[in-house]
This record gives structure tokens, C-alpha cells and sequence, in this order.
């Protein structure tokens, strides 16, 4: 026993049978606090623990226990196991300190995950190469040439296949656009939805456009998701030149800033650049709402433009000025208007019938309307804005008034949207007032009208425990 401890093995063996357990339950602790934090180190803390030290203590018990030659074929095979172990550990280890927690926009976020593979596949075969000559005495530089050779070959090759797949990933590297962005390369425009290192995917809203990166690398294009910021949808409007530009770019505007896709806090601008052209600029949130909002905005210029008699596109004709149809729809709200045969013939003479598209204001707040609406197709939503947002509480159908304050002289505090399709009978605030004057059924009916309107927001408003304070100022 004395020989034992005389020659060291002794307290080799003692060592690894009590240090090695002990060192496991400390591991272990350190890995299971890792985990609960959800710390990218608990990966390289595991190899530590289920593979680097028991290969370790195995080498160790065979080295200076047992006193095995250091060229036994064991021997060999554990120190060759343990060090490619080794080597795992210390790339993992440098790949949670350099990447794993770095910062949006820095080069180490920036690098492409294949490069990051390319080099570490490199260093595991340096390290086993090196390994090998060490354990094995094994000759690699041999080896490196052969493969070195090959390389070359191989490149020639396939220089222009290599060519175009490193013309990709240097493009990945520099990262002048990110998944969600909008881009427009000439020929493709959308929205990017896939970067790999072979090709860009773009959803052009009709299919998925593939663009290899080598195709992007080597032309200009443009990222239309940059820099931060408002995104201008534009479109070139024509009129005709014998509507007056200041009228024209009224309208433009009025429908500009009443999309719900417009940002608020941005100015509409319109370019007139004569002939009757006009450029009409946007501000929408990003590239992905440019198409609906223009897509509502065109639309909504049509009915506008011929509500004002503008020529939008050079026609001016609106199929809904026809006498026949006003003449219909007066009859159709005689009943409810209790119209005679003096007043149809006084709305004959002063009223007019108009359209509005889906989701168009009727009637703004804020405002004083000089002429009222009667609903002869189609509905209405009436909506209060409370703090940024609008808070739907009533709406109108066929036979209905809409701007019931231009009776009263006041400033609506509803907002009034057509939700669908809408047809109304415009009649002017003194035809209104004559028929009121003539009809005074007619005016008690508009004021239960307007009293249960106003009993409507304060219920509306109440439930959300709000006021009329907090309506926004317009």
C-alpha cells in the first residue's frame, strides 16, 4: 500500500473517484441555473459536463492510474476522442461569446449563419489535423496539399457556379435589406419573405418571385422599406384643362386625407404640372399598404369628382345626374318627408342625387353643413373621435337625415361614413328650412331625430366612462 502512495498512482485513483463526482454535481448545479435563465452558455456548460469531463477522467485514469503506455491504442483513442471534445467545447464556447449576444446592426449580427459554419467546419478540421499529428503521429501535410490540389481543380471548375454563390453571401454579409422589407430591382418589386445563400424570395402579390443573390449583388436596386419613416404612395391623376388646378387639387387633398391608411400626423402633396396632370404623394406606414391605400383612394376620387363636376380621367358624366332617377327617388321619400306637390316640385328644382364609395365621410366633425343628406340607397355608420380613435355608436338607413346640425346652426360632432355603397338626396339648407317651416310634423320628427342621436353618444360615451370633453378637437 505504502508503494502505492510512493509511486502516485494511489492518489490518482482517489482523486478521480472523489473529484470527479464532485465536480458533476457542481456542473450540474452551474447548468440547471443556466437554464433557468435561459443563458445561451447552458450549451457548452452541457458538453462540459456529459461529454468533456468524463472523457477527461477516462484519459486520466488510463494515463496516471493504470500507468498505460502513451502509445497503447486505448490510450490513443480516448486522447483522440478527448481533445475533438475539446475542440467542440472551445468553438461552442466562442460562439456564445461572439454571437449569441450581439447587438441589432453590429458586424457580428450581420455575419451569415453558413459563414459562420464554413469556419467552423475549418477549424474542426485544423484541430483534428493537428490532433492527429500529435496523438497518432500520423503525416498531414501530405494531406493538405492533396486537398489543397483538389481546391484548386475544383474551383476552376466551377468558378462560375462558386462565383455567383459567393457573390450571394458576400450580399448576405453586407445586408442591405432584412426579412419584411420592400424592394424593387427593375424587373421584380414586393416584399422580401426569404434570404438563404443561394437566392432572395419576393412576394410580388401575384406568386413568390425567386432573384438569385448573385443577380442582386451584381446590379443596383432598391429598398423602399429604407431609411425609417413614412412611405409616400404616389399617382399620376389626369383632369381636364378646363378644370380649374386650384379646385382640383382641393379635392385631391379632401380625399387624400380622409383615408384611413394616410398617417395623421403627415401632409398630403400634390404636384401640378399642367395639361391637366397631376402627381398626388401619400404618406402611408410602409411599401405593403401603398397598394390599398391607392387602390381605396382611386376609387373614392371617382365619386368625389363627380360630386364636384370635375372631369377626372376627361369624363365628367355621372350616370346618377339623370332627371328620371332624382324624380324616382324624391317620390320614394315623399311618404316619410310628407312632402306635397309644391315640395316635390321645390326639390326638383334645388336638390341633386350623389354617390359615395364604401368607407367615404359623408360628413366631417367639426364642421357646420350647409345642406342635408337623405338616404335613398345604402346606409351610413355615425362614429365619435375620442382620443385618436373613432367609436361607432348609431348609424342611418334608407329614409334616414344625415347633418342634422344644419338645422341647428352647430358644428357636427359625428363622424359620418357611408358603409357600403351609398346613394343620398342633397337638398340645400334653405330648401330644408322651407319644408320645415311648411311641414312642421316634418320638424318635430328631425328634432326626435336629433335628440335621440345626441342620447346615443352619451350612452356610447358613458359605457366607456368617457366624456364629450375628450372628443378630439378638430
Amino acid at each position: 500500500m505504502a508503494e502505492a502512495f510512493a509511486d502516485g498512482w494511489a492518489w490518482w485513483v482517489i482523486g478521480i473517484a472523489i473529484g470527479f463526482p464532485v465536480l458533476l454535481v457542481g456542473i450540474t448545479e452551474l447548468l440547471g441555473a443556466l437554464r433557468r435563465r435561459n443563458s445561451p452558455l447552458a450549451g457548452p456548460v452541457a458538453i462540459l459536463r456529459n461529454w468533456v469531463i468524463p472523457a477527461g477522467a477516462l484519459l486520466a485514469l488510463l494515463v496516471f492510474a493504470i500507468r498505460s503506455p502513451a502509445d497503447q491504442v486505448w490510450v490513443r483513442v480516448v486522447a483522440t476522442v478527448f481533445g475533438f471534445l475539446l475542440i467542440l467545447l472551445v468553438l461552442s464556447a466562442f460562439n456564445v461569446v461572439l454571437f449569441a449576444n450581439a447587438s441589432e446592426g453590429s458586424w457580428r449580427k450581420r455575419i451569415p449563419t453558413i459563414f459562420i459554419e464554413i469556419a467552423r467546419l475549418v477549424l474542426v478540421v485544423v484541430g483534428l489535423a493537428i490532433l492527429f499529428a500529435w496523438v497518432w503521429e500520423a503525416d498531414v501535410g501530405g494531406l493538405f496539399a492533396a486537398l489543397g490540389v483538389t481546391s484548386i481543380v475544383i474551383g476552376l471548375a466551377l468558378q462560375n457556379a462558386v462565383g455567383g454563390v459567393i457573390s450571394g453571401l458576400l450580399l448576405l454579409f453586407e445586408q442591405p435589406f432584412k426579412i419584411g422589407d420592400h424592394l424593387d430591382t427593375g424587373g421584380v418589386k414586393g416584399r422580401v419573405t426569404e434570404v438563404n445563400w443561394r437566392a432572395v424570395h419576393i412576394d410580388t402579390g401575384s406568386g413568390i418571385q425567386i432573384v438569385p443573390n448573385s443577380t442582386l449583388s451584381g446590379a443596383s436596386f432598391t429598398n423602399m422599406s429604407e431609411p425609417d419613416g413614412p412611405y409616400a404612395a404616389t399617382a399620376d391623376i389626369a383632369f381636364t384643362t378646363d378644370d380649374p388646378p386650384h379646385e382640383v387639387v382641393a379635392l385631391l387633398i379632401d380625399v387624400a386625407e380622409g383615408l384611413p391608411l394616410r398617417l395623421p400626423r403627415e401632409r398630403v402633396s400634390v404636384e401640378y404640372s399642367g395639361k391637366g396632370a397631376y402627381s398626388v404623394s401619400i404618406p402611408v406606414a410602409s411599401p405593403a399598404d401603398a397598394s390599398r391605400a391607392l387602390t381605396v383612394y382611386l376609387s373614392w376620387l371617382w365619386y368625389a369628382a363627380r360630386r364636384r363636376g370635375l372631369a377626372l380621367d376627361g369624363d365628367s358624366t355621372d350616370p346618377i345626374a339623370e332627371p328620371a332617377r332624382l324624380d324616382a327617388a324624391i317620390e320614394d321619400l315623399a311618404p316619410a318627408l310628407h312632402l306635397a306637390a309644391e315640395d316635390r316640385d321645390l326639390l326638383r328644382t334645388t336638390s341633386r342625387l350623389q354617390r359615395f364609395g364604401a368607407g367615404e365621410t359623408v360628413l366631417g366633425s367639426g364642421v357646420v353643413p350647409d345642406e342635408v343628406h337623405f338616404i335613398v340607397e345604402g346606409a351610413v355608420t355615425l362614429s365619435l373621435e375620442v382620443q385618436g380613435s373613432r367609436l361607432d355608436f348609431a348609424g342611418a338607413e334608407r329614409g334616414d337625415l344625415v347633418g342634422h346640425t344644419a338645422l341647428t346652426r352647430q358644428r357636427s360632432q359625428a363622424v359620418t361614413t357611408a358603409a357600403g355603397m351609398l346613394t343620398v338626396l342633397t337638398v340645400p339648407l334653405e330648401t330644408v328650412d322651407a319644408l320645415v317651416r311648411a311641414r312642421p310634423r316634418l320638424a318635430a320628427e328631425i328634432g326626435e331625430s336629433l335628440d335621440m342621436r345626441r342620447e346615443q353618444a352619451e350612452t356610447a360615451l358613458g359605457e366607456l366612462g368617457l366624456t364629450r370633453s375628450m372628443l378630439t378637437d378638430r
